[in-house]
């Protein structure tokens, strides 16, 4: 994989099924310099997006109706290489976060989301793909 260097390089698809955690995402993303190249509202349309747009990163809500933030996480380990997967989500519990690493997930933020941590977790993933 080539190298990132900067944010507007880090390559993003944003997923949740809320219309309005999905823009504040986008929007605190954007603010940040990074690039996103997608989103979508369920985790059967982010899977075509993924495949479409070929993201670096994807911030994933955990519930959703139909297929679970979780299950896509999995789905998008075992079918895309190098593709990193950030879980967000109001469901903090230490299960909930163990499951979700568990299914692959890079990191785990707890909404409300603070845009400084979101930059972290990014930038630690940028770090990752650099060795």
């Amino acid at each position: 994989m080539n190298e990132i260097s900067s944010h507007e390089n880090l390559k993003i698809v944003v997923v949740d099924d809320s219309d309005f955690s999905r823009s504040l995402i986008i929007k605190m993303l954007k603010e940040s310099g990074f690039n996103v190249v997608g989103e979508a509202n369920s985790a059967m349309t982010a899977l075509q997006v993924i495949k479409d747009k070929e993201p670096h990163v994807v911030v994933t809500d955990i519930v959703m109706p139909e297929v679970s933030g979780i299950e896509l996480t999995e789905n998008i380990n075992q079918n895309f290489d190098n593709v990193y997967v950030i879980v967000v989500s109001s469901l903090s519990q230490e299960h909930v976060v163990l499951e979700a690493i568990s299914a692959g997930a890079a990191d785990f933020i707890a909404k409300p989301i603070n845009q400084q941590q979101l930059v972290e977790s990014l930038e630690k993933i940028m770090t990752q793909m650099k060795n």
